[in-house]
């Protein structure tokens, strides 16, 4: 069975018409919510194990926009002295860094819990 070409209209071409490209852009548009007080962050630390024998701590929880995210991610990874990225909305520290994450982002001012491993 062939496919019309109308059937895929998943992307927007060219349009003239200023209501539909109004429309057209609130629905692709994703808000990312304001960033919470770290008082009011609920943050948790998994540690997971990788091939071989390395570990990364993964932090979850972090509710706010992507720039406080990386921010967040590049103070700790400076504080630990090592290095980690941001990914699908977790922080990733290399190596097993549980106990002193959770003391540098209690000082901060975050809720932790230590999950997992």
């Amino acid at each position: 069975m062939a496919r019309n070409k109308q059937d895929n209209k998943s992307s927007l071409v060219y349009s003239t018409n200023a209501d539909y490209l109004k429309k057209y852009q609130e629905e692709n548009s994703e808000q990312e919510p304001d960033t919470l007080p770290p008082s009011q962050q609920q943050l948790k630390i998994f540690l997971d194990r990788l091939g071989g024998n390395k570990f990364v701590c993964r932090i979850t929880g972090f509710i706010g926009k992507s720039e406080d995210l990386e921010a967040l991610a590049k103070t700790l990874k400076n504080k630990c002295a090592t290095g980690g990225n941001v990914k699908d909305g977790a922080i990733l520290i290399q190596g097993n860094q549980r106990e002193k994450l959770q003391t540098i982002l209690t000082q901060m001012g975050y809720k932790v819990k230590l999950a997992g491993g």
